[in-house]
């Protein structure tokens, strides 16, 4: 589903009202500005321009000795003097200018103090030269006053207001720098009608849906549960692998619910201030319960919830702790939080604190696993609404070639195969786009301009050519489905399997996928009489799974029914092994048993079908590619029904044979060297 676009907590009219309101309060200030900027121009040239001409002080003397003037006002403070000349007298001062200055016959003369203009004049007088009046007065200069004393102040303030607003619209929240201690959780409530994601939306999840939607059931009518004593829970945490549509289903209760949600990220609370955490948890349990009832929606939990009591040098960060143990004591209910429930996401449960987990706090653990063969049904056809597709094309067909996919992973696989035919110049998207999709995501690119020489495309073609007859030799190998030797991202070749999705994996499945893995190894020693490097991804993987079925699964002669592994996470930050010495050397003799018997039934199987080992690998050298039918045709059909047959003929979802159409999973691992086989050996383990 496409995300809506709108801002979340808001509807549309509320979305439109604040942006037209902000330009017109902007245009406003503009405005506002605009006129103190025009009144100071409009006062300074006022104030230098007037009806009064200045003199120098020179010609001011001598009007005085000629008694031009008939009165003098003297500012001492500004040391400036203003003269009213007599009418006798305009045409001697002002000369063509007289009309002009007839109305207010005034000149101005600056001087360089007080006491020599007072001298002047007391001699001028003694001297019968002048016979006005003489004023003296002192100014205030109110527009230098402000010019150069308030406006600086003024100018502070105004950045000052300006650079908050800035840091309260950047970051910080609602109160900028000054509330970094305030909620950042967005608020869904009932105003809102662009949260359009509902349960409708999330396709598949059946068990996880019906879990959360007995939660919205709850908040919209309580006393269908609290009747029979019933108490609304506390908290709910949603745990599964990453693109399984642990947010999605959240957003779902946001649409469904009739009440408040509060969403927020784990990392939310994070912050480089001692405290903040804390603060944030505080703050966002107080708007919680004056919007009771409520959700409040953690996603990514472990980044505040992670386990506490660790060394300080092997990780802890007191910061966090103090945030965690807040959170702890708001969700214990030392508060009055009815009402409030508490949705958290993660796909790390392992390292989640136990007190976080424990029942008053998280009440519930909705796991939200990869999608099965139904459920990506219901995914593709929720991702192929906004694609033009051919209308043969076969959901069915697509959800059983992608085995352990994600709900994210389909929709990229639907995103790749519009952009492949769009590069193809397609009106529709058809079921070889979907093919190559799956291909290109999985697998990588294809590098047919990679180079090859003779012998090593004839080496990785034998390489392949072994593992496709050992699998297809062994019952519980999964499916082969098809080979290719064209280079595709760092592999040199891939061998792409049907894992059959099993939910239980016994010592025989084990057994025959290391075996099937360790058929190009075989092929090459065999037929060339010297290993390569091509095999590491395939030793790697033989190597983990020896391992996990001495020391994890108990299934070792030597070690029956003993267990190494650790569901808690303890032994992470321990420095010893959970076993001696001897049961080490034990476990690592053990593993090396499976390997080696595992390798020496590999090499049987390809001397007991060399002849169709051989031919195949000439059609891998001659064709690239070969498919199932291939393996038919040399081999015969193999004589045993697969996992998803059965689920496929027992459900009747669709009367063609699985084996039709499959293409799955390659693994994508690095070697050091040359990797010539990327071969495919996904099992449901239990742990």
């Amino acid at each position: 589903m496409e995300p809506n676009n709108n801002k979340l907590g808001q509807s549309p009219n509320n979305l439109n009202s604040p942006n037209k309101r902000q330009p017109n309060r902007q245009n406003f200030l503009y405005g506002f500005y605009a006129l103190i900027g025009i009144g100071l121009l409009a006062m300074t040239f006022f104030s230098q321009s007037s009806s009064t001409k200045e003199v120098s002080f020179s010609d001011f003397q001598t009007y005085v000795a000629n008694n031009d003037v008939s009165k003098i006002t003297v500012t001492s403070n500004q040391n400036y003097a203003t003269a009213t000349i007599k009418k006798g007298s305009l045409t001697a001062v002002f000369g063509q200018d007289s009309a002009k200055f007839e109305q207010s016959p005034q000149i101005t003369v600056r001087f360089g103090s007080a006491q020599e203009m007072q001298k002047f004049l007391s001699d001028a007088r003694t001297n019968n030269k002048f016979t006005g009046e003489v004023f003296y007065q002192k100014e205030s200069d109110y527009f230098n006053t402000f010019l150069y004393s308030i406006l600086p102040i003024l100018l502070m303030v105004a950045f000052f207001i300006f650079l908050s607003r800035r840091m309260n619209s950047s970051g910080g929240g609602a109160g900028g720098i000054f509330s970094v201690g305030k909620s950042k959780a967005q608020l869904f409530d009932k105003t809102t009608s662009d949260m359009k994601v509902t349960f409708k939306d999330v396709a598949g999840l059946d068990g996880a849906k019906q879990e959360v939607e007995e939660i919205v059931a709850f908040l919209r009518n309580p006393s269908r549960y609290t009747e029979l004593g019933g108490k609304i829970p506390k908290g709910a945490l949603l745990v599964g692998p990453p693109g399984t549509g642990k947010t999605l289903l959240a957003k779902a209760v946001a649409g469904e619910a009739d009440v408040p949600f509060f969403s927020m990220s784990g990392s939310d609370f994070v912050e480089m201030f001692v405290g903040v955490g804390a603060s944030r948890v505080r703050d966002l349990f107080r708007q919680a319960k004056e919007k009771a009832p409520c959700i409040i929606f953690i996603d990514e939990i472990d980044a505040v919830g992670r386990a506490r009591g660790r060394n300080p040098n092997m990780g802890a960060n007191d910061e966090r702790e103090n945030t965690l143990n807040q959170l702890l004591t708001e969700m214990d209910g030392f508060g009055s939080n009815s009402g409030v429930i508490i949705l958290g996401a993660t796909n790390r449960a392992d390292i989640l604190d136990k007190a976080l987990l424990r029942a008053g706090r998280f009440d519930r653990q909705i796991h939200v696993e990869l999608p099965d063969l139904h459920e990506r049904i219901d995914i593709f056809k929720v991702h192929l609404r906004p694609i033009k597709i051919d209308e043969h094309l076969d959901i069915d067909f697509l959800a059983r070639q992608t085995p352990g996919f994600s709900g994210a992973d389909i929709a990229n696989v639907c995103n790749e195969a519009a952009l492949i035919a769009a590069r193809k110049g397609k009106k529709a998207v058809e079921k070889q786009d979907f093919i190559d999709a799956v291909d290109r995501i999985v697998g990588g690119l294809e590098r047919k301009t990679k180079l090859t020489t003779i012998s090593e495309k004839k080496s990785i073609a034998y390489h392949e050519a072994g593992h496709a007859t050992v699998s297809w030799m062994l019952q519980f190998a999964n499916p082969l489905v098809k080979v290719t030797i064209v280079p595709r991202g760092e592999a040199l070749g891939a061998a792409w399997y049907l894992p059959e999705e099993r939910k239980l994996t016994t010592q025989e499945h084990m057994l025959d996928q290391i075996c099937a893995t360790l058929g190009g190894r075989a092929a090459e020693e065999l037929f060339f009489g010297t290993p390569s490097t091509g095999a590491l991804n395939d030793l790697e993987q033989v190597t983990k799974q020896a391992y996990a079925m001495v020391a994890y699964y108990g299934m070792s002669d030597k070690l029956p029914n003993i267990s190494y592994y650790d569901s808690s996470g303890s032994y992470e930050f321990g420095f010893s092994k959970p076993y001696s010495d001897t049961t080490a050397d034990l476990i690592d003799a053990e593993s090396k048993r499976i390997l080696s018997e595992q390798f020496e039934r590999a090499k049987k199987i390809l001397t007991e079908y060399t002849k169709g080992h051989h031919q195949l690998a000439l059609q891998l050298i001659e064709r690239e590619v070969i498919y199932t039918e291939d393996m038919e045709h040399i081999f015969g059909k193999r004589p045993w029904t697969s996992r998803a047959d059965e689920l496929m003929s027992e459900l009747d979802v669709t009367d063609q044979p699985i084996a039709d159409a499959e293409i799955t999973n390659t693994d994508k691992s690095k070697p050091a060297e040359e990797n010539t086989s990327v071969d495919q050996t996904t099992n449901n383990e239990i742990a």
